[in-house]
This record gives structure tokens, sequence and C-alpha cells, in this order.
């Protein structure tokens, strides 16, 4: 049985940093996070190979976000640098079975965690 469980989440100044993690059981998955703001659509974040060689982050969040993974921890991680009140949304990790570079559609992952809530203040 495939679980996500994320944490992390919380309530920051503008300019802070976070670090969400995802904690993946049942088995070792190319890896998502996407967002969803208040009112607004679900939007893919950032994403991750299954051995972390190669990454792919949406343009808003390229070099202030990075996602990496520990598969001996079966941990993924997104480190959240200089956020921003925009980046305000519930966060979701999410795991797909094959492996491919640069997946940022939702309906190509199979399995999602529960999310965890980032709130940016000004």
């Amino acid at each position: 049985q495939v679980q996500l469980v994320e944490s992390g989440g919380g309530l920051v100044q503008a300019g802070a940093s976070l670090r969400l993690s995802c904690v993946v059981s049942g088995g070792t998955f190319t890896m998502g996070w996407f967002r969803q703001a208040p009112g607004k659509e679900r939007e893919f974040v950032a994403t991750i190979i299954r051995n972390g060689g190669s990454t792919y982050y949406f343009d808003s969040v390229k070099g202030r976000f990075a996602i990496s993974r520990d598969n001996a921890k079966n941990t993924v991680y997104l480190q959240m640098n200089s956020l921003k009140p925009e980046d305000t949304a519930v966060y979701y990790c999410a795991a797909r079975f094959t492996t491919v570079a640069g997946c940022v559609a939702q309906d190509e992952y199979d399995y999602w965690g529960q999310g965890t809530q980032v709130t940016v203040s000004s």
C-alpha cells in the first residue's frame, strides 16, 4: 500500500524559508510537489525522478525552491527560500510509478498526500 505523508508547513513572514517533507511508503517513485491556493486550481511546483538525477520546476519558483530526495529515508523534500505571499497554498506531494523526467501534469501521478498548509504573510 502506497502512502504519502507531508509535513513542515506553517506560517512565516515574506523572505523566510521552510522545508517541506514527504515520507513515502510502498515503493520508490518519480515524485512531484503541487500547490493549491484559495480559489485557484492546483498547480505544479517541482518534480524529481527516482534517482534524483533530474529535476524540473515551475517558472515562478526557479531559483527559490529546491526539490531533493533521500531514498534511504523514503523522503522527498521541498526547500523553499525567499518565500512570497503568493506562495501561500496547500502543498501536496504526489507519486508516479514510472520514471518520467519533467512530469508536470497532475493526472499523470498515481498517489497523493493529504497536503500541508503554507502561509506567507507580507
